[in-house]
């Protein structure tokens, strides 16, 4: 299967047209981001060629990388213990020649010649239970409210145990 650059527009295209898709994609990036996937090598450099793709259980997403810089395995690894599928395929990217010279174009056309660059594609298949166990663990922290008062009564407790706690050269733990 060779990767066709129109149909990554389109994709690109149709989650920006859907604001349910672009979140359901940000939740997806969550996962990889809280897995520490982007430490390993070059998975920052993926680009999305497809999806995400909504089963009942499960999103899919397929990325895409220059054939020289394929995604360190370990990365892939760390999702398996999670519950995702991750798979490798050797792949080709079609994409049009910039056109500088009547020799650019195919002949008896107006459509630029095609190239062919090898590159890798890498499917993921995560589980929406983990997307939305990630996304709740961060939306608790982000939604978390202090209230002032609350901080004063905490900083208030501190001082009281200072005070109260004799000062000396072990810090109060009487020679231990």
């Amino acid at each position: 299967m060779a990767a066709n650059l129109e149909k990554i527009i389109q994709n690109v295209k149709k989650i920006y047209m859907t604001d349910s898709n672009l979140e359901n994609l940000l939740d997806y990036e969550r996962v990889l981001d809280e897995m520490d996937i982007y430490t390993f090598d070059n998975w920052k450099k993926g680009e999305l060629v497809e999806g995400p793709i909504f089963e009942k259980y499960f999103v899919t997403c397929t990325w895409m990388w220059d054939y020289r810089k394929m995604p360190d395995p370990r990365g892939g690894e760390r999702l398996l213990s999670y519950g995702c599928e991750v798979s490798y395929k050797e792949s080709i990217l079609e994409y049009p020649v910039k056109v500088k010279s009547p020799d650019d174009f195919q002949p008896g056309t107006r459509v630029g010649k095609m190239v062919k660059k090898p590159i890798w594609l890498v499917t993921i298949t995560m589980p929406k239970k983990l997307m939305a166990d990630i996304e709740q663990g961060s939306i608790e922290l982000e939604n978390e409210s202090i209230e002032l008062e609350d901080m004063e009564d905490v900083e208030e407790d501190n001082l009281d145990i200072e005070q109260q706690a004799p000062m000396g050269g072990m810090g109060g733990l009487g020679g231990l």
